[in-house]
């Protein structure tokens, strides 16, 4: 048995689009993903928030959860996450509140203070809001306020009321971690992207953590990149994708997601494969046995109440592929 089974598994979808393909195909692609983890027995999909990135479909994130949620039965829906400054706090109730009333108990309302995106596009974004990360907590409380009707504020959200889903704050450094944990809320931290992050945030969650109406106790999920095939070679051959992405970025040069020939056959210089060799070391990726063992010391290592795969490769089938042999490895 798997040392990490127990733990429930869930998917972060940022509708990777793919050289050769559109945006178009990698929304009908999160779809079809849903419908097939749900069948594998994962617990919860969430899309992510992201703007102007040419491998990244998944930027219009409530039509997205509400599209996956009428396309599934069972399986909790949200968002990984909703970056808060990004939006007017009202809006974002009306939104959550519609869904969780459309969606009884399936939905689930990530919360992250980054733009999801360069400042140039973050302003384009917010149009004039002058909101930024500093604004979050305030946000954060305006936001949560507008799930229970208020005749004073004069304001109110009338589809938030009464439809509260779950909101669980994200990231990637100690902020939202003390933030959530003060406020009694579930955390998800982002190992996916900043592993070297994830001990002493996940410490300070506890350690900050103050009970309340949501949490009697420290619920906390981590966010991981896994990329599992039938060989450790295989493995690495369809992650070059993701990692080439990442390196594109970088240097400020976003990019669909190339193939895994054109990875493996790029011409790296040294830094550039130091760059990559880190990347790596961020994700797990490999055979299921290889899997196994790697997923079960992050366990061990972040004692996870629950983990949350996100898996970047190029084709679609492979991504599907992949899943699969995860949860047969929770069994």
């Amino acid at each position: 048995m798997a040392a990490f089974s127990g733990v429930p598994l869930s998917v972060l979808d940022l509708a990777p689009v793919s050289e050769g393909s559109d945006a178009a195909t990698a929304l009908r692609n999160t779809v079809d993903l849903a419908q097939h983890v749900e069948s594998l027995g994962y617990h919860r999909y969430w899309l992510a928030e992201h703007h102007n990135m040419p491998g990244i479909a998944s930027s219009a994130t409530v039509v997205m959860i509400n599209q996956v949620a009428n396309a599934t039965n069972g399986l909790r829906v949200g968002s990984g996450g909703i970056m808060l400054p990004n939006h007017a706090p009202l809006v974002v109730a009306e939104q959550f509140g519609t869904l969780e009333a459309f969606h009884p108990g399936r939905i689930d309302l990530g919360l992250g203070r980054a733009p999801g995106t360069d400042p140039r596009t973050a302003a384009a974004v917010r149009g004039n809001s002058a909101l930024s990360a500093a604004d979050f907590p305030h946000q954060l409380t305006e936001l949560i306020s507008y799930f229970e009707h208020d005749e004073a504020r004069g304001v109110n959200a009338v589809t938030a009321e009464g439809n509260q889903p779950p909101v669980w704050l994200l990231g990637s450094s100690d902020y939202s971690a003390r933030l959530a944990g003060m406020l009694g809320l579930p955390f998800s931290f982002a190992h996916h992207f900043a592993a070297a992050n994830t001990l002493p945030a996940l410490a300070a969650y506890r350690d900050n953590f103050q009970p309340s109406a949501a949490l009697d106790k420290p619920h906390a999920m981590v966010a991981v990149s896994v990329i599992c095939a039938d060989t450790d070679e295989q493995a690495r051959y369809l992650a070059g994708p993701g990692l080439f992405a990442f390196l594109s970025l970088r240097r400020g040069k976003p990019i669909a997601l190339p193939t895994p020939e054109f990875a493996a056959s790029y011409p790296y210089d040294e830094q550039e494969q130091r760059y990559m060799t880190k990347r790596r070391r961020g994700s797990i990726i490999g055979s299921p046995d290889t899997v196994r063992r790697d997923l079960a010391q992050l366990v061990e290592d972040t004692q996870a109440d629950e983990l949350m795969v996100t898996t970047m490769v190029h084709a679609h089938e492979d991504r599907r592929r992949s899943y699969e042999l995860l949860a047969k490895l929770a069994e």
